[in-house]
């Protein structure tokens, strides 16, 4: 697999090389496209503005939609303006435990290895078990393609598991949408049922025993009708450094990260963080730590 990411992980003075890739993949599903059923080519689509038609790519700009059919438009050269540095380095800045962040903070899922040095891979090794030992989550921020997000690292079998999080201001609040809900007052013999019916059906999480029929369905469709001879050809014109760690004493930048307050976060940092990932519904589900 390709990285996704190359850098540094660092806890205070502690830093190593470590590698990104994406923890999910989607390239077992099956795409629909459309296709124009007479000639069995796929439909391409033209970029054209209402009343004058077809566009010059040269003449596209973005935009934002402050109302109705008014927009402020950008040039390139000023999105690149704003746009950050990629930073190379993710620092881990609070530690929380598994249960305090809301699920719905939580959007993409990395593995994080080290890179392939006998003191990275001392020092992801202390880290990982650090973080298990504590049963604690790594919260920093990393930035990518020009924009920063919060990240959360955690023990992940052999390795880390680095999820990115979404920003509080992305996050929709559940009692405009709950505040609908009547206050129902349960019966005890019902809620006692329900309890007995979860308890029997309790088991531990497989993902493997649960499988897409629509996927399964789609694929049998496909196949019966490729061995049919149902399918369509498209024309021969429509187809188209590794990062290094800087500890040289482990022990040492261990040593000296606690007499300096490293494995510490200070107050006003740690109740910002705290503010980024706090609950904004009335409940706070957990969620279950990887193995």
């Amino acid at each position: 697999m390709r990285a996704y990411w190359k850098g540094h992980l660092r806890l205070s003075l502690v830093t190593i090389g470590v590698e990104l890739y994406s923890a999910s993949s989607r390239s077992n599903e099956l795409s629909l496209h459309q296709i124009h059923k007479p000639s069995g080519k796929r439909i391409r689509y033209e970029k054209v503005a209402p009343g004058i038609g077809p566009v010059d790519l040269d003449d596209i700009v973005k935009g934002v939609e402050l109302s109705k059919g008014e927009y402020v438009t950008l040039d390139s050269d000023e999105l690149d303006e704003i746009k950050l540095d990629s930073k190379k380095t993710i620092d881990l800045v609070q530690f929380v435990e598994h249960c305090e962040i809301d699920p719905r903070y939580f959007n993409r899922p990395y593995y994080v290895v080290p890179t392939e040095q006998d003191v990275a891979e001392e020092g992801f090794a202390v880290i990982r078990e650090a973080l298990r030992d504590a049963k604690r989550v790594g919260l920093g921020q990393m930035a990518t393609r020009g924009r920063d997000q919060i990240c959360a690292v955690k023990p992940c079998g052999d390795g880390l598991l680095l999820e990115t999080l979404r920003y509080a201001s992305e996050i929709r609040d559940s009692d405009r949408v709950f505040g609908a809900i009547p206050d129902v007052k349960v019966d005890k013999e019902m809620l006692s049922l329900a309890g007995e019916l979860i308890e029997r059906k309790t088991a531990p999480f497989d993902p493997a025993a649960f499988k897409s029929q629509y996927a399964s369905a789609l694929r049998e469709l496909v196949e019966q009708k490729r061995k049919k001879g149902k399918v369509s050809h498209a024309d021969d014109d429509e187809l188209e450094a590794k990062s290094t760690g800087n500890v040289v004493d482990l022990m040492e930048a261990l040593k000296k990260s606690v007499q300096r307050g490293g494995s510490k976060s200070g107050s006003s940092r740690a109740t910002s963080a705290r503010k980024k990932t706090s609950t904004t519904g009335k409940r706070k589900p957990t969620r279950k730590k990887a193995s």
